[in-house]
């Protein structure tokens, strides 16, 4: 069994040299905070952020869109083990993915996780079995809080996704996210959202080569009093293809994208139960369902 190349490698010291920035920074932000607030819990939020996932995809594509890590490493990976024996390209997919991160609140700016994703595909000569098929670790940091004041809430999420096995042909993916929350109210119910996605993906093959994926997007939100979040985010996706051998895998392509997300919050605005409808025409639309039913095991 091959490993990857020296290409991965620094992709790793990069998300652990993240993760010591971004609690740094939560560190520093919090010094700043009003001494009269009330202490924070002396144990974070810890919790399985158990999502389900159903995904359409057109053929010729890849699993992309907005965070879909999961899906997206299964995909290349598959395009590039297999790209030989599909003269045709990619076929339409259908696929069924779970993520198990572990994730913990550190603090109510910071928030680390790690963990594994299995999925299962069909495209078109019946359901693959079930296998863990990626390992992810990632941290998501806010590095300025509104408060009440003028300028939005930043938000940075980083994290670094690798397909399962390791061996040739494998992929290690990059994902950032940086968003920018603007609160119309003081109890941050309702506001507007603006952000970019950025995604690197590095491939274990000489002969394959998956370019980067970006959308920008805008949007808002609203929570009524009965902790029901209602989200929207609207946006255009651009893709630079895969190659194969000179062969191409997916075409390039700059399309809209839609994601709609319907959250249940308690009182803490800790995430009960979450759904999220996503369609993202690639050019023809793909199509993504998402169930979020977080799993806790410390929830202050």
């Amino acid at each position: 069994m091959s490993h990857p190349s020296r290409s991965y490698r620094p992709a790793l010291p990069v998300v652990i040299g993240l993760l010591g920035l971004t609690i740094s920074a939560g560190a520093a932000f919090a010094a700043d905070d009003d001494e009269d607030k009330p202490a924070k819990p002396a144990i974070p939020n810890i919790y399985l952020d158990l999502r389900t996932i159903y995904a359409a995809i057109p053929a010729g594509t890849l699993g992309l869109g907005f965070g879909n890590t999961s899906l997206s490493a299964a995909f290349e990976a598959l395009a590039a083990q297999r790209g030989t024996t599909l003269p045709n390209g990619l076929p339409a997919a259908k696929a069924i993915a779970v993520d198990l991160p572990l994730t913990v609140d550190v603090t109510d700016r910071v928030s680390l996780y790690g963990g594994v994703s299995g999925s299962t595909t069909d495209i078109g000569g019946g359901w693959s079995s079930f296998d863990i098929t990626s390992w992810n670790i990632g941290v998501q940091a806010d590095l300025y809080q509104q408060n009440g004041g003028k300028i939005p809430t930043i938000t940075l999420q980083s994290t670094l996704t690798q397909s399962v096995p390791n061996e040739q042909g494998m992929t290690n993916s990059f994902n950032n996210i940086l968003e920018f929350d603007y609160a119309l109210d003081e109890d941050e119910t309702r506001g507007w959202l603006a952000g970019v996605q950025y995604t690197h993906t590095d491939i274990a093959s000489q002969l394959a080569r998956i370019k980067p994926n970006t959308i920008l997007y805008a949007g808002g939100y609203y929570q009524w009093p009965s902790n029901w979040k209602f989200t929207g985010r609207l946006g255009v996706q651009s893709f630079g293809g895969a190659q194969l051998a000179g062969r191409t895998l997916a075409e390039s392509f700059t399309q809209p994208i839609l994601r709609l997300d319907l959250d249940r919050m308690d009182d803490n605005d800790n995430r009960l139960f979450g759904i999220t409808a996503q369609i993202a025409w690639m050019p023809k639309p793909a199509y993504q369902l998402t169930l979020r039913t977080p799993l806790y095991a410390v929830r202050n």
